[in-house]
Order: C-alpha cells, then sequence, then structure tokens
C-alpha cells in the first residue's frame, strides 16, 4: 500500500513514498479516532511514523505538578511520531474526528531518509515552540500563536481553530482566562476580529507581526 510524504507545513507537493524511496512502503489503512482518543501514550513502545491524514493531534507531556504541557499541534498531512528510543515521552491524541495513517519503521528499514524533511521541521517548529513560551507577555504569546496558525493554513487571514481554548492555554503555558483576555485585547486594538468561539480574522496583520517581533 503506498502513502505520501509532507514535511508539516511545507507548502511542498506530495510525493508517493515510492517515488521518496524508490520501493513501495508498506503502510496500514487510515484508522479513525475520535475526540480525546489517545493514538499512542507516554511509555508505550514506539516504532511507528504516524500522518495525520484528516483533522487534528495534539502532542503534550503531563508534568510533575499535574499539569498538561502541549508541545504541538499537527494537521492535515503532517507527520509525528518520530523520535529516537524505544518509548513514547510524550502522548498524542486526536482533536475533534481525525484519520491517522501509521507506518512502521521496522518493516521500512529506509523510510527515516524520506521522513528527514518532516523529522527536521518538527525539530524546527520545537524550537520556534520554546521561543513563544519564553515571552514575558501573554498578549505576545496569543499573538504569536495566531500567525503561527495563519502560516499553517496557508496564510489565511480568516480561519478556524481547530483547537479548544484551553488546548490554545496549555500549548503557550498560559490559563484560559489569560488566553481569553489577551484574545479580547487584541480585539479591542483591531488587531483581530473573533468569529464565534474559533474563527479568527487577522485585520492588521503588521501589528500582529510586530508583536510576535
Amino acid at each position: 500500500m503506498l502513502t505520501s510524504i509532507l514535511a508539516p507545513g511545507s507548502g511542498i507537493n506530495v510525493l508517493p513514498l515510492e517515488l521518496t524511496f524508490g520501493g513501495d512502503v508498506e503502510s496500514k489503512p487510515t484508522s479513525s479516532f475520535v475526540d480525546g482518543q489517545s493514538i499512542y501514550s507516554s511509555g508505550e513502545r514506539a516504532g511507528q511514523a504516524y500522518r495525520v491524514e484528516f483533522g487534528a493531534v495534539r502532542v503534550y507531556r503531563v508534568l510533575a505538578n499535574g499539569r498538561r504541557q502541549i508541545l504541538a499541534f499537527h494537521f492535515g498531512g503532517d507527520w509525528f511520531g518520530l523520535q529516537n528510543g524505544d518509548r513514547h515521552r510524550s502522548t498524542a491524541e486526536a482533536i475533534g474526528v481525525t484519520g491517522i495513517r501509521s507506518i512502521s519503521l521496522q518493516r521500512n528499514p529506509y523510510i527515516w531518509q524520506g521522513l528527514m524533511p518532516a523529522v527536521l521541521e518538527n525539530f524546527s517548529s520545537a524550537q520556534e515552540h520554546q521561543l513563544v513560551i519564553g515571552r514575558q507577555s501573554a498578549i505576545e504569546r496569543v499573538a504569536a500563536f495566531l500567525a503561527e496558525m495563519s502560516e499553517r493554513t496557508g496564510g489565511l487571514h480568516r480561519f478556524e481553530l481547530f483547537m479548544p481554548r484551553v488546548d490554545v492555554a496549555d500549548y503557550l503555558g498560559l490559563t484560559i482566562e489569560t488566553v481569553s483576555r489577551s484574545l479580547t485585547k487584541l480585539k479591542n486594538k483591531g488587531i483581530i476580529r473573533l468569529h464565534g468561539p474559533r474563527g479568527i480574522e487577522i485585520v492588521q496583520c503588521r501589528a500582529l507581526e510586530d508583536l510576535c517581533l
């Protein structure tokens, strides 16, 4: 069975794995997950590469104080679960109804070559995320998050967030109340418009970008 490879958020064309690796790559059929269902959990045996076919995924760890820290969001075309070691160090859950295809790294020994762009993209995204949550201002974190979501939707100025605000809060290291207040401040400044609980419209792109510097 053939699947395809796409570096997360890269915007490059999808290439069949047979072209990437010069031969057929064995993958499982797409599996459907409901909202909140675990795709894999921390401590479980690793060895699979996962790709989002539709929907979205959150990857998180539970800290020593019991608080959840979301490390990454993955959308359609994104690869995740790529790591060294034989055990997962984080948990991946579906956001809404989500389709996932997985490929065995053991049965496809050359797959890392084709997945290297995704590995590098995930590493770069993790670095950027650390810079975002290192900001002291909550409104700067939220602005950077909205800029990231706009970029990952192809540069759209109006989009729907896949995730609820509690996920945004856990991704940015803030409380849900602080996220809501920051969105309201951005709205009152005329930088964004809010459309329902998850609809975002960026009105002043330059002003939003200035908050991310």
